[in-house]
């Protein structure tokens, strides 16, 4: 989207092969901007902040919720009106996060009741906003900033809780300056992060990491199976991201990072893993679930599914909680995990905002309902590799959303 935005032409390399990225593709185009793809790398033509053309039919994000809030930013300083839409998940998910901020800096926009499709009445410029986020989503903070691109003025986001930073990382490499510290706020660990417009984006060329986030599955199979070791190079270790790395090392698992540097304003490194010892995870010193809860769950969505998958194999086992977010995501995953971690034998209960997975459980095989969630279905294919017995993954080429080698690459690290 940025390069889209930059004048001139940028390449950038180790460009996913997902659907959601290909989605995100699809829209630019859609919008005016000459796309040339050579496997993994691209060329990306920009037209400008300004060059954006209208959309000779609605902009189909299919079940990518990053593709449709950053873009409804983006669209929302343009001077036509456009439309989102996308699959039956993403059409379900809840979008009033991003209408309402955009509404203030002056777009128009209409939903299905808050939800998608969104029809979307482009203002130029709009008026620069002081924002603070309702919900902790980099989403929705990422929307604000790149509307704030075609405002006038010093746009603000204030946020209580840290969310991911690769937005502010990446306008900042496209030479935009970014202002960020402390929020005034009594009692409460905040931050702003701001852009001043108009802003003019130079093209660049970028390299991106290896994704953290699609590392996981790997990273916590190979540190629950006896025996195993794991190396994965080049990958994001953003601090905003490592979350996940830390609990596992908390739970007394064999997690490194070494060799970290930046690369594009992003930290990238390798990641060292070792197996347990025995075919059982070391025991907790401490009695009771290893809890999640409050500040880290932001910086922890994507895994809490697989972190109750790993939690029903710890002593004491893990209590998720302030994790109501989850509830609106591809599907229902704490009501998808639980039911599926049932299956396999697990005790589970179930909160409105989380669970609780009594752990050191002898996993038995089952036929998974992912409920086409790209990341259910992921986490529950280490829990097959866990479990003893066959585990089936109903509907398993959901994974193509966000990894569509997933399989074939486990294939090739189990052969090692």
């Amino acid at each position: 989207m940025l390069a889209s935005l930059a004048s001139g032409i940028s390449r950038i390399r180790n460009y996913s092969t997902s659907a959601d990225c290909a989605a995100t593709l699809t829209c630019m185009q859609q919008l005016g901007v000459t796309v040339e793809r050579e496997k993994n790398e691209l060329l990306i033509h920009g037209v400008g902040v300004d060059g954006l053309r209208a959309p000779a039919a609605a902009l189909d994000c299919g079940n990518s919720g990053t593709t449709m809030r950053l873009l409804a930013g983006i669209l929302s300083g343009q001077n036509f009106t456009s439309s989102l839409t996308g699959d039956h998940s993403l059409c379900s998910r809840p979008m009033q996060r991003i209408i309402e901020p955009l509404k203030m800096m002056g777009a128009g926009i209409s939903s299905n009741d808050g939800c998608a499709p969104l029809s979307i009445q482009g203002q130029k410029p709009l008026r620069a906003i002081d924002y603070e986020l309702l919900v902790a989503s980099a989403q929705v903070k990422s929307c604000i900033l790149l509307a704030g691109l075609s405002a006038q003025g010093r746009t603000e986001v204030i946020e209580n809780e840290i969310t991911r930073d690769h937005t502010e990382r990446m306008l900042h490499w496209f030479g935009v300056p970014i202002e960020t510290g402390p929020a005034e706020r009594e009692g409460i660990n905040a931050r702003y992060v701001a852009v001043s417009a108009p802003a003019r984006l130079p093209a660049r060329e970028v390299s991106i990491p290896g994704d953290i986030s699609s590392a996981a599955y790997f990273i916590a199979a190979a540190v629950l199976l006896p025996g195993s070791s794991l190396e994965v190079r080049n990958v994001g270790v953003n601090p905003t991201r490592t979350l996940f790395l830390e609990q596992l090392r908390a739970l007394g698992l064999d997690v490194g990072i070494t060799n970290s540097h930046e690369e594009c304003n992003e930290p990238i490194g390798l990641v060292r893993v070792r197996g347990v010892d025995s075919p059982r995870p070391p025991k907790r010193d401490l009695k009771g679930p290893f809890v999640l809860d409050g500040l880290r769950i932001p910086q922890l969505i994507d895994e809490l599914p697989l972190l109750a998958v790993v939690g029903s194999q710890i002593e004491g086992g893990i209590e998720i909680r302030d994790a109501a977010e989850l509830r609106v995501k591809e599907s229902d995953r704490i009501a998808t995990t639980a039911a599926n971690l049932r299956a396999m034998g697990a005790e589970v209960e179930e909160f409105d905002d989380g669970l609780r997975v009594v752990g050191r459980t002898r996993l038995r095989g089952a036929k998974i309902d992912p409920c086409g969630d790209h990341r259910i279905a992921m986490a529950f294919t280490v829990a097959g590799l866990l479990a003893e017995g066959e585990t089936e993954i109903a509907g398993s080429d959901c994974v193509a959303v966000s990894f569509p080698g997933f399989f074939e690459l486990l294939d090739c690290v189990a052969e090692r």
